[in-house]
């Protein structure tokens, strides 16, 4: 009797489980379509796995989903401030990342792109329908958790159904269905976690701004 009671407790905590992930990608999809641009305070921490160390940027990012205007690719801009001075823009899967300090640009494809690069994959997952979700990914509900700053997320576990560059990913999703925080694991268990902050949606964003400015002399550089 108390086996068979277990059974069903477990039976139904999944179900209800199943019916939290449900409503979660609802929501998602719906601020998926509903989003045309965005502004953010943005934090990224990459954790060395086998230093077990964590480097923290910090900065601010600008986003535009695919559209007639961006001619269906995917543009973000991020400026970091510190610890040291950069930015990057990525336009579909390309990607520039200049350093002043450095005068250089280096310029790739997100898909191979390593450091700071990673940003622009986390912030990809804000692009996904749930249809694009459903079809790439076995989708997990991990719990409710609040994560920096107060805000109160749903907790999905994203584990790809065919060979990615990476292991798994993590998304924390508040209650409109926008993605506040992400974290990609790698396949040697190195993370990536990007939490933004700050949210501006829907605000006019043009195009041009993703186009990076940089002296004619800088040292450009291809990943």
């Amino acid at each position: 009797m108390g086996l068979g009671f277990l059974l069903v407790s477990a039976a139904a905590a999944e179900a209800n489980g199943q019916n939290v992930l449900r409503e979660i990608l609802r929501r998602m999809d719906a601020n998926n379509q509903a989003l045309q641009s965005l502004h953010a305070d943005v934090t990224m921490a990459k954790y060395d796995s086998v230093l077990k160390v964590s480097d923290t940027t910090y900065g601010s990012t600008t986003y535009l989903p695919k559209s007639k205007l961006t001619k269906n690719q995917m543009y973000i801009r991020v400026d970091w401030t510190r610890p040291v001075e950069e930015q990057m823009s990525v336009i579909g899967d390309s990607y520039e990342l200049y350093r002043p300090k450095l005068n250089q640009v280096i310029m790739g494809k997100t898909s191979a792109a390593k450091g700071s690069g990673k940003v622009s994959g986390a912030l990809g997952f804000m692009n996904m329908s749930k249809a694009q979700l459903d079809a790439n990914y076995t989708t997990t509900f991990i719990g409710e958790e609040e994560i920096s700053g107060g805000v109160r997320t749903w907790h999905v576990e994203l584990t790809p159904k065919t060979q990615q560059s990476y292991k798994s990913a993590d998304l924390w999703v508040d209650g409109d269905g926008m993605p506040r925080q992400a974290r990609v694991v790698e396949m040697n268990n190195d993370t990536t976690t990007v939490l933004l902050a700050n949210i501006q949606k829907n605000i006019s964003i043009k195009p041009q701004i993703f186009k990076l400015s940089y002296p004619g002399n800088v040292k450009k550089i291809k990943a």
